[in-house]
């Protein structure tokens, strides 16, 4: 049972460690102080869900309707080309220097929504916990839950102590 956790927890931190546009998100988030505490748990709920999802066999369901995941990963590509071009625009045109002392301004509902998009409109994410945990935890059998439990407590740590 412990060994269904463990590989769990270690192969979920190894998918959440690199630092892509969500986490790079978060930590911007953490910088600027501004609902960090909301921020984490949306995306360690997310990714929670998807983990379970995955258990579930929602990889299943991707392999035998491939529309799904060419439909998120178009839809992904295009939110992402969009805020890389917002991006790369005010590295050249906008003063980035980052006032801490200050709330900048950035609403709650415009932060839920930017988290949610880089959670769920992200095609990687579900490759990792949804396909890729999905089917090694088919390994532990009847405990393929406590497998789950691993990689979501993985997610849990890595968020709250980024």
């Amino acid at each position: 049972m412990i060994n269904a956790f463990i590989s769990g927890f270690l192969l979920g931190l190894s998918l959440i460690l690199p630092i892509g546009a969500q986490n790079a998100f978060v930590l911007r988030q953490g910088i600027k102080k501004e609902f960090i505490f909301l921020v984490c748990l949306i995306c360690a709920f997310s990714d929670a869900l998807m983990i379970w999802a995955g258990i579930l066999g929602f990889g299943v369901a991707i392999q035998k309707f491939q529309y799904i995941e060419t439909f998120a990963r178009y839809f992904a590509f295009i939110f992402l080309f969009i805020y890389s071009l917002k991006s790369f625009y005010s590295s050249f045109r906008l003063s980035h220097s980052m006032q801490t002392s200050q709330n900048l301004g950035s609403s709650r509902l415009k932060t839920v929504l930017l988290v949610l998009a880089f959670t769920w409109l992200n095609p990687h994410v579900y490759l990792d916990t949804v396909i890729l945990l999905g089917s090694v935890s088919t390994s532990f059998g009847s405990l393929a839950w406590m497998f789950g439990l691993g990689a979501m407590s993985a997610s849990f740590l890595f968020f709250f102590s980024l």
